[in-house]
């Protein structure tokens, strides 16, 4: 056993932790309550097991969970960025990449290699478990705002055409799922409480 290589990892557990203090814009279903993002990684690595048959293709779903329960772990130092922010670009970012060196630099080398290059594949969205794990990334909030009657969406003046917008890359991971997303989307539009750019 080497005894270093463990002293690494458990530093990297510790630092970890700092997720579950990172406290998002959305709302659990049907509450008031502020979701953090150990809480969203954890949500999504369980639907990704769930709906993984839903993928346009065949993923590995072991992939797909290792790169939602880290793909946010950056925030710890680069903050979270809101999905419709108007200012900041919701995209990899220089902070982004200097936080996955250093976080993941903890690990053992061999361990700093494999998390960065997952989180790496999952920032350039470009596999299938990429584009599958961006779409469950983007359909959990979705879910959680439809169960809200699109509160966050209201008190950010958000419009339905910019909901669709930000919302479709859902498509590149699973159209059903994005069909699925969008007819809930349109729902909220009928009732009127999402509004249409004039």
């Amino acid at each position: 056993m080497n005894f270093e290589h463990l002293l690494q990892q458990v530093a990297f557990i510790h630092e970890i932790d700092k997720v579950k203090y990172i406290q998002r814009k959305s709302r659990l279903f049907n509450s008031d309550r502020r979701e953090n993002d150990a809480e969203h990684s954890w949500h999504l690595a369980v639907m990704a097991m769930v709906l993984a048959r839903h993928a346009n293709e065949s993923v590995d779903t072991l992939k797909v969970i290792k790169m939602l329960l880290i793909h946010d772990v950056v925030e710890i130092d680069a903050g979270d960025v809101f999905l419709y922010d108007t200012v900041i670009n919701h995209t990899n970012t220089e902070a982004e990449r200097k936080a996955a060196e250093r976080i993941f630099g903890l690990l053992p080398p061999e361990q700093t290699e494999e998390f960065t290059a997952i989180w790496e594949e999952f920032e350039a969205g470009e596999t299938p478990e990429a584009k599958f794990a961006r779409a469950m990334d983007r359909l959990e909030p979705l879910l959680q705002d439809v169960s809200n009657n699109g509160v966050v969406w209201r008190e950010h003046n958000i419009s339905y055409d910019k909901v669709v917008q930000k919302n479709s890359i859902i498509q590149y991971g699973s159209q059903t799922l994005w069909d699925f997303g969008k007819s809930l989307i349109d729902e909220l539009a009928e009732k009127g409480i999402l509004k249409k750019e004039e």
